[in-house]
């Protein structure tokens, strides 16, 4: 398995739907946020209107956005389009000098419903590791690939009197209709060969 070790490829590697097991841990509360979600993952061009309409809306000088990847939540068991609301789009600007570092712009964070800046790195190991500064909490997320359709992400939420929340996430690519028809059909042409 190849390790991603910029955003981009780590962004290609993510591109599809994932089922997405999370447990929560609230240090101030009692209330349990665990649960199961899909998470869409789509990869974004540089030259996408809506890269281009952030960028514009932050300030961001778009000839050093490499691309980026729209994410978007739905319950597991929802039919349709998921929510609009439920996603946010992040806009990929690496380090010049070393693609593993960078910062990403994204139109609406977890934490807070605003827009955000995170800085990013990958370790030799592949884990990549983002810090994000928010008006009154600080989040840090690390998430590596144990293969190449399960990966795995915790995180821990900051506030001024200390860690207040803390996930662990494991998800798991799920395969398409249109994916699944597709392997259908190879194997009934493998079978025809076959006989």
């Amino acid at each position: 398995m190849k390790l991603p070790m910029t955003m981009m490829d780590f962004f290609k590697k993510s591109e599809g739907m994932w089922l997405s097991q999370r447990a929560v841990h609230r240090f101030d509360s009692a209330a349990d946020e665990s649960g199961e979600s899909n998470l869409i993952i789509k990869v974004l061009d540089k030259t996408d209107p809506t890269i281009l309409e952030i960028c514009s809306e932050q300030g961001v000088d778009s000839t050093s956005v490499v691309g980026g990847a729209s994410f978007m939540w739905q319950g597991n068991f929802k039919e349709g389009e998921p929510n609009p609301n439920y996603g946010a789009i992040l806009i990929d600007v690496p380090n010049p000098d070393n693609p593993r570092y960078g910062k990403f712009f994204r139109n609406k964070g977890y934490v807070e419903g605003i827009p955000v800046v995170g800085i990013y790195q990958f370790a030799d190991d592949g884990v990549l590791t983002i810090d994000t500064e928010y008006e009154r909490n600080q989040g840090q997320e690390r998430c590596w690939f144990i293969t190449d359709n399960f990966r795995v992400r915790v995180s821990t939420v900051k506030m001024m009197n200390g860690v207040n929340l803390m996930t662990y996430s494991s998800e798991r690519r799920c395969v398409l209709p249109s994916e699944l028809d597709e392997m259908m059909e190879t194997n009934r042409q493998r079978a025809l060969l076959s006989m």
